[in-house]
């Protein structure tokens, strides 16, 4: 079964907030990397890792449905980062952002009737849910300790056992 149009513009338009969550997230692991916090660079640079398996997943399933993936505008990311706190409240906004436009991709599937997308989109929904809740419990755990440098510092160290992709 071939794509809509409509659907694989749609299709085509998450490819593209996919990847300009990968830079928003390598933005955030240079702001890390900027204040020493090379534990969090690297949860940040592997999260961006992670964005772009995830376009890649929706260029082969649109290329798997004879459709022309496309990369639409990505404009650099404009931060304002003045704590790791903020940083992964800005990546909780973008997550966020993305569950809400995967909801949508669903909801589009459904009403065109492509049961064959619906697997793909099952998937990111549940990977969604887990994204969110992992930057949730980061932020929760940046709340507690403030600005207590050593809390901050085995929150650093934590998140940088994470490998990359």
């Amino acid at each position: 079964m071939s794509l809509s149009t409509d659907f694989a513009h749609a299709l085509n338009a998450q490819i593209t907030l996919e990847l300009q969550a990968a830079i928003v997230y390598r933005q955030l692991a240079i702001e890390m990397a900027a204040r020493d916090l090379v534990g969090m660079a690297n949860w940040f640079r592997a999260q961006s890792e992670e964005e772009l398996e995830h376009a890649d997943k929706f260029i082969e399933h649109v290329l798997d449905r004879d459709g022309h993936p496309a990369i639409g505008k990505i404009l650099a990311p404009q931060l304002n980062i003045d704590s790791p706190l903020d940083a992964f409240r800005t990546a909780l906004q973008h997550e966020e952002q993305v569950s809400a436009a995967i909801r949508e991709l669903y909801r589009l599937a459904r009403e065109a009737d492509d049961v064959d997308s619906l697997p793909l989109l099952h998937w990111f929904i549940d990977e969604q849910v887990e994204e969110e809740a992992s930057v949730r419990e980061i932020i929760g755990r940046l709340e507690l300790v403030g600005d207590d440098g050593a809390g901050l510092v085995q929150i650093d160290a934590e998140l940088g056992s994470r490998s990359e992709g």
